[in-house]
Formats: C-alpha cells, structure tokens, sequence
C-alpha cells in the first residue's frame, strides 16, 4: 500500500488537503502491526506547499536532514509501542509544521543576547564585560572590508599587528612595549614559557589560585615548562622569603593576583615596590599578573584593594598582565606590557602564533584604549556606566517597572540591596543597589526564575529568601521594557 493516497499528483499540496486524504484513506486501511506503512517518504514529504516553501528560505539539503529526523523518531516510537494508531493519526498531518520548527531551531543562533538582572556587573558566564557601541562600530568598519592587520601602509609592505595595540598602550601607560593575546592564562603560559622554561619562577604560596573553570595557576606554569618554587606561607610572604629563594636557576619572580578570594587577619605580603627592589639587586625580571586590568585608580571604594595596572608599570613591574574583558571594559584578550627586551621575546616565541588574536579583537581593543584616552570611558563604557550609576538612579528605573507590572497577580517591592562587581574583581566588595522582589502567586520562585530565564530573550536573576530579585544595575535600560512585557507574559498565561 502506498504511504500517501494514491489521488495525490505531482502538484504540490496543502497540509489541509493532505490532513483530509489520509484521515480517510491511511489509517483505516493499515492494521496497527504496519503502522510503519502509514509514513511518508522523504520525497512526499517534499511536495507540500509548506515544505516548498521552506525549502526556498532555506536548502532542500537542510529540509530533508530535519524531514530525516522527524521520520525515524516516528519509527523509533513505533518500535517502541509509545505511540498509538490514534496518536500517530493525528501526527502525520503535523509533520511539515515539525520540520519547519526543527529547521528554525537548527538556524537559530544559539549565542544569544540576555538581560543580566542579577547585578554581577561582571558576569563571566554571561561573557563579562559588554562592548560600548563605538568600540562595536569599530570592529565592524574592520570586520567588513580589508584592513592594514599586518600591512605597513608606509613602508608598502609586511606589518605587525601588534603595532595596532601597541602605540595606544604605549602613549596611555608609558610602557616600552607591548603584545596582546587570546587571554590572561594564555599571557602566563607565553610569557613563562618563554622567560622561564626549564628554570625557577618564584610564587607565594597564597597567590597559587584556582579561579573559574578549574583554572589552577600551578598547572598552567607546570604546562609553560616553567619550575614552580613556592616561597613563604599561605597567609604570610615576607620579602625575605623571595630573598632567600633566589638562586641560579631562578628566572622570574611572578606576583599574582588573588582575584576571587581574600586572605585575612594574621597576613603579610610585599608591597609591589619591595618586590621590584628584588628583582634590582637580583636582576631577575618582576612580572605581576594584575588580573582584572584595572589600569587607573579612581572614586570607586570597592575597588581600592584592586591592583593598578599603571601604578604597577611606574612602580618598576618589568612586566604586567592582565584581562581584556573584566575592568578594561573591552574584548577578551590577554596583554602584556613592560620592557621592550622582555615582549619581544615573547613576541617571537612560536606559541604567539597559536595564542594570537584576530582583526576584530584588535579593532575592539584599540578603540577601548581610545575611550581611555579621551577620559571618556567612565560614561561610554558599559561596565563602568553600571558601575558608576547612583543607586538613586537604580530606583527610579524599578520604580518604571513595578507600575509596569502592578496590575499582575503577584507581590512585588522595592528593597535595598547590593551589586557586586564579579568576574574575580574586587571579591566581597558590595555597591549599594535598590532590587525589585517579587512573591510569586501561582508559581515557586524557583519556577517563575525558570520560566524568566527561558523566555525568547533570556532573563537572568537571582533568588534569596524565597523571592525572586532583580537588579537594574546591570539591565541596559532599552531592556526595561523587555522584564516588564516578560512577566505580563508569565503571570497573564497563568490567570488564562
């Protein structure tokens, strides 16, 4: 028996026509032991108006993968005796719809915009620091036509394009030199891996962190070649201990950045400035890991336990490295700065090719330095507008969206409450922020934070006492309107 009636013709058919001719025709007909007869082939499949057209927005390679897909799981459910003759009934007419919902899903970017309502300013699972709009200019001027990355317009021919990167750092920081790539720990690995490998590299024993993603900085020296020689105790490192601990297979002295935890009470750590002293009398070269890339200090008081990237360099650091993507305010990266002798090595050590940033990242990363340049980088770039905003201003804006939701079925308030800024800056630091609560009536917290985060754009929030919180703070203001709309959504389908 054919698996579509044999009226059809080779005239494309509406799912409406075919839903009429199988009910009557192909169910009736095939005892429930051949149900497997009753499904379509591929080829049917394709003659639908609906198929048609989706394949013309589409391709037919893509169409006949998800048609493929649709098909054996009927089969598989067959098989298995998980669907019905009645079920399978109803099913068949659906399968256009299915194929053209299967092929949306597989289209659909799965990096995506989200609204960050949990006030971690820094939020390295939500990609940490977003991009002002001229920086994103910048990189799309770049990104859609040819650019110099490596070609030296004056010379007429083979550039570097760390010379991008380069002169900005310089000019901003009164550095020798300087040389970006993909990440901070990709900064350590190159840059101990061409100063230090096979030799010492001097470390407190309360700096060996463990950071996100199970980031172990004795790992990562272990994999440079780098030797790792472990110098006080893990709440107290005298400078005497860096003293002692030098000998003549001793290449670095590495400070590093404690980022998401703080040692206190009975502690001691050399100031930056006893440790260059060091590194004078030894001529070892100091390289500091400043972490979050905090590169002037400024009003914040949350953040004056951060190191500062500047303060490092004019201090005597022979180098300083640190992340693109957290204080900066700009794209991932990784730089390193300091004496011109020391980047250039690394600038030629082979794994630079490997660990290398692209046009884009470059475009990103200069156009961020320019906003710093300019001193407008406390009201262009977002982390810093968030960071900066009055927790007056923070209130008023909870206050447009708690009119916005007073006519739904649940319990909001304004409390008072605090942003933190995240991505290993500044732990335990806390800005005073205003937070809407909300008491769901209808749904758990933990469902309604559910029901938020898998909305068409995805709602970040936090739940603490039983209530759902959100943070404006780090809610790009345009995205107001998206919460409220969000929970009218949520609380309307419940009252239905």
């Amino acid at each position: 028996m054919s698996s579509l009636p044999q009226a059809i013709s080779d005239q494309p058919i509406s799912t409406m026509e075919y839903r009429s001719r199988q009910q009557s025709s192909i169910i009736s007909d095939v005892p429930s032991q051949h149900l497997f007869r009753s499904l379509p082939a591929v080829s049917r499949i394709l003659e639908f108006e609906e198929v048609q057209a989706l394949i013309n927005q589409t391709s037919q390679e893509l169409v006949v993968e998800a048609a493929t897909v649709i098909l054996d799981g009927l089969r598989r459910a067959i098989s298995e005796g998980t669907i019905s003759e009645e079920a399978l009934k109803g099913t068949l007419p659906e399968i256009p719809a299915r194929i053209a919902a299967l092929v949306d899903e597989w289209l659909t970017p799965s990096l995506r915009p989200i609204v960050n309502a949990t006030g971690v300013i820094l939020f390295t699972n939500a990609g940490r620091s977003p991009l002002s709009r001229s920086v994103l200019e910048q990189a799309a001027e770049v990104g859609q036509h040819y650019s110099n990355l490596e070609y030296n317009l004056e010379a007429g021919g083979r550039g570097h394009r760390d010379l991008h990167f380069e002169a900005r750092a310089k000019r901003l920081l009164g550095c020798e030199a300087a040389t970006v790539c993909n990440n901070a720990a990709a900064a350590i690995l190159l840059t101990l891996n061409t100063l230090a490998l096979g030799k010492k590299v001097l470390v407190s024993r309360g700096e060996l962190i463990e950071i996100g993603g199970s980031f172990r900085l004795p790992a990562v020296m272990e994999k440079s070649g780098a030797v790792l020689r472990e110098v006080g105790t893990t709440n107290k490192t005298k400078a005497a201990d860096y003293r002692d601990a030098i000998d003549d297979e001793t290449a670095l002295i590495l400070r590093v950045h404690p980022s998401n935890y703080q040692i206190i009470g009975f502690t001691e750590r050399p100031e930056i400035s006893e440790l260059v002293a060091i590194s004078r009398e030894s001529g070892i070269p100091l390289f500091h890991d400043a972490g979050s890339g905090y590169l002037f200090r400024g009003d914040q008081p949350f953040l004056s336990q951060e190191p500062v990237v500047s303060e490092s360099l004019q201090l005597g650091s022979d180098l300083v490295c640190f992340s693109g993507d957290k204080l900066l305010g700009g794209p991932q990266a990784g730089l390193i700065l300091g004496r011109k002798a020391l980047v250039d090595r690394i600038r030629k050590n082979p794994l630079m090719r490997a660990l290398r940033v692209d046009k884009l990242t470059y475009a990103c990363l200069e156009a961020t330095l320019r906003e710093y340049q300019t001193g407008s980088y406390r009201d262009s770039l977002p982390i810093w507008k968030m960071m900066s905003l009055p927790a007056t201003d923070v209130k008023r804006r909870a206050e447009g969206v708690l009119e916005g939701i007073a006519s739904l079925p649940l319990e909001a308030e304004l409390i008072e409450g605090f942003s933190v800024p995240g991505g290993g800056s500044a732990p335990e630091e806390q800005i005073p922020t205003w937070l809407i609560s909300i008491a769901s009536k209808g749904l758990t917290p933990n469902q309604l934070e559910q029901q938020l985060r898998r909305s068409p754009t995805p709602i970040l929030t936090r739940i603490e006492n039983d209530r759902v919180l959100l943070d404006l703070r780090t809610v790009f203001p345009e995205q107001d309107a998206v919460i409220v709309e969000r929970l009218g959504v949520i609380y309307r389908s419940i009252a239905e």
